[in-house]
């Protein structure tokens, strides 16, 4: 299913790719019981990190990992900041259709980034790869993008399907009739390979608790340097 490059050996052979992949889901608008799940995790978080502030935040791994690596493009790490909404501002996980709450919760709870596709929509395999700069691609809010010279990106046949700094694409994006199901986990070099492998367990059971008979196509973390 994935492709490593050349590129990525050379310049991030320390780097992670999760990919989780489950078949037979379902999306429905709202979902009872991860409703309730979702609740109680927006409360440990805000009891986690009581009493600090955000610098604390900011310099805690895995996210200082992750806005080292967005620094260096001018950016700042989004998962951060939607984190301090979560925990300083008393703001919810965006409600979205529940396989994209799944990964969101997943992705506030272990601060890894994500990104979900509609395993259908994409043409196999997919490739991990360092950007050159002169790649475009269409984002979820249907707005052109070029890409960033060195940022880590996942093309498969057909063209781009996500960067770390522009996110995931909208040619693939999920959808209310997704079927089967996509998300590729991106960990810059210096996060561990077993909180990424754990992350990917925890998408796994959100999205059980959605479509209980779902089943686990592929569920494995890579390396830059395989």
């Amino acid at each position: 299913m994935l492709l490593i490059s050349d590129e990525i050996k050379k310049v991030y052979p320390e780097a992670l790719l999760g990919i989780l992949a489950i078949r037979h889901v379902c999306n429905p608008n709202q979902h009872e019981e991860l409703d309730r799940c979702k609740l109680e995790l927006e409360n440990n978080l805000r009891e986690k990190y009581a009493g600090l502030d955000k610098a604390y935040l900011k310099n805690m791994e895995p996210i200082k990992t992750y806005s080292d690596y967005y620094k260096r493009f001018k950016k700042t790490y989004h998962v951060l900041l939607q984190l301090e909404s979560i925990v300083f501002k008393n703001k919810s996980i965006p409600k979205v259709a529940s396989l994209v709450e799944a990964m969101f919760m997943a992705e506030i709870k272990n601060l890894l980034l994500t990104a979900g596709h509609d395993l259908d929509a994409i043409d196999l395999p997919i490739k991990l790869d360092v950007a050159s700069g002169r790649e475009k691609y269409i984002q979820l809010s249907g707005q052109g993008k070029d890409l960033i010279h060195n940022d880590m990106m996942v093309s498969d046949l057909q063209g781009i399907t996500s960067s770390i700094i522009y996110g995931p694409d909208k040619r693939t994006q999920i959808k209310p009739d997704t079927r089967n199901v996509l998300f590729v986990v991106y960990a810059p070099p210096g996060i561990k390979k077993s909180k990424v492998l754990q992350h990917l367990q925890d998408i796994r059971n959100y999205v059980h608790i959605i479509s209980p008979k779902s089943e686990v196509e592929l569920l494995k973390v890579y390396e830059g340097k395989d």
